[in-house]
């Protein structure tokens, strides 16, 4: 794999000689960058995997500022790239533009449809987020300390509220089959701005005062920001007794047969304390919250909502690679194992497996539309 750099520099000299045959795929990220641990990294992944097995050449475009990504996209297209991908919505207006002028270019959203689904050479991979989403919501319903447990997006737009919706109602489900008399699902976002993905001091913040208010499972849909959360979540491990506020109380003792880890054991007593935990996103997160690099013991991240966008942007590789490439919209769900949760090593012995068995049964209401889960406000 190689950088793609925007300055001037002829990019067939990176190229070298006798590549004509070979697919070139070009891709432009979003904010965050490929390192994010999150969405941007898995749809990395995915691109990573398609260089492997489909010896594709694999470049990508990550600019300090991101208002420069459209010069990016368009100096590939220039180049005559097989595929170019643009990663997050962001990226639509520029995907849109380059691919109506470029037309022998393919060309591929993630989370938007570029052209209203009319372009025949650019096709927008969305997803159904809050089908995943009401999954790891029914799991933090059945499995809070509490009855109150928290929601923290990134930047406050629609496509986040799917994620939103989707894991109150799971949640308020899951607290419901248990008789919680008043189930709380606490929301709040980072910001209203992009900067809102990559702010992890301030989602760090608003985990501080969720867990003020008895949060003791959150949900970080938030990108880069969703690391504060973790940090968060890592350095309190517990909540405590004498610090809940007015109306809340400990309901039950979940998670107590996990063997906790010392420094755990030392800093929270099992009688008047309860473990937090966050809820990952986008790729697989549940190892992220391992404090003794030991998955036997207590784990700092209850499970991840899977939204494979590494599955997507393989699969639109390879549909280039074997000229099936079709334009308009793909949809990513519980259907297509689009969107899921992370069951590993890390989390399994917190989730109880009548909890796994509910999901199942859960998971076939929602394909077959017998369960219809909120995706707006």
């Amino acid at each position: 794999m190689k950088k793609f750099v925007v300055l001037g520099v002829a990019l067939a000299a990176m190229l070298g000689l006798g590549l004509a045959q070979e697919v070139r795929v070009g891709m432009a990220f979003d904010s965050g960058g490929k390192f994010d641990r999150s969405f941007n990294q898995s749809a990395f992944e995915g691109a990573q995997r398609a260089e492997r097995e489909l010896r594709i050449r694999l470049f990508d475009f990550e600019p300090a500022d991101p208002g420069q990504v459209g010069l990016g996209i368009r100096r590939f297209a220039e180049e005559g790239f097989d595929l170019i991908v643009g990663v997050g919505f962001r990226n639509e207006p520029s995907i849109t533009r380059t691919a109506r002028e470029f037309r022998d270019v393919k060309f591929a959203v993630i989370d938007a449809v570029p052209g209203e689904g009319r372009l025949e050479n650019a096709v927008g991979l969305v997803f159904r987020e809050h089908e995943g989403s009401y999954l790891v919501g029914y799991i933090a319903g059945r499995t809070t300390n509490t009855g109150v447990v928290g929601f923290v997006g990134g930047m406050d737009i629609p496509l986040i509220h799917k994620f939103e919706q989707g894991f109150r109602a799971g949640a308020i489900a899951g607290m419901r089959e248990r008789n919680i008399a008043s189930p709380r699902v606490l929301i709040n976002y980072v910001g209203t701005t992009p900067a809102a993905w990559n702010d992890p001091g301030r989602a760090k913040e608003i985990a501080t005062a969720q867990a003020k208010q008895g949060a003791d499972i959150i949900y970080a849909a938030a990108g880069a920001s969703g690391l504060g959360v973790l940090d968060y979540v890592k350095e309190q491990r517990c909540l405590r007794q004498d610090q809940l506020p007015t109306g809340v109380r400990f309901i039950s003792n979940n998670a107590s047969g996990v063997p906790r880890y010392d420094a755990y054991t030392r800093a929270c007593p099992a009688a008047t304390t309860r473990p937090m935990f966050m809820i990952g996103v986008d790729a697989n997160q549940n190892y992220l919250g391992d404090t003794d690099n030991n998955p036997r013991t207590l784990n700092h991240v209850l499970t991840s909502m899977l939204k494979r966008v590494d599955v997507a942007t393989f699969d639109v590789i390879k549909a280039v690679r074997d000229n099936t490439f079709r334009g308009g919209v793909r949809e990513f769900g519980l259907s297509n194992d689009g969107v899921g949760f992370a069951l590993d090593d890390f989390n399994r012995a917190l989730i109880p497996q009548a909890v796994i068995n509910r999901l199942a049964v859960l998971r076939s209401q929602i394909i077959s539309g017998a369960l219809r889960v909120p995706d707006k406000r």
